[in-house]
């Protein structure tokens, strides 16, 4: 039952963040994205801003970093830290996106 808790919880995060990471990169939202998939999105985004000589893409960046951490670690957590984990997570995914738009 936790194991399927978590994956809805990284689909309710895919779902809500997805699009708004692949435009800050130009990109079309990936369809069908597995967690995995959806981390690597992250951290592609991450990298993107991390180059970028614009102060709050840099900033967004950081969030982002944080972000890619939370999620790895949610990934094989127990299943009483993954809703908190992904919270945290949640919350960077948030942050950034407000930071670099």
């Amino acid at each position: 039952m936790a194991v399927q808790t978590k994956a809805d919880t990284f689909a309710a995060l895919r779902d809500c963040f997805a699009a708004d990471l692949a435009a800050l990169i130009g990109d079309e939202p990936p369809r069908d994205i597995t967690r995995n998939k959806f981390i690597d999105l992250v951290e592609e985004v991450r990298d993107v801003l991390a180059t970028s000589s614009v102060g709050n893409w840099q900033d967004a960046s950081e969030e982002l970093d944080s972000a890619v951490s939370y999620l790895t670690d949610a990934l094989t957590s127990e299943p009483g830290d993954q809703q908190v984990l992904l919270g945290k997570a949640r919350t960077h995914l948030r942050d950034a996106i407000e930071t670099a738009t």
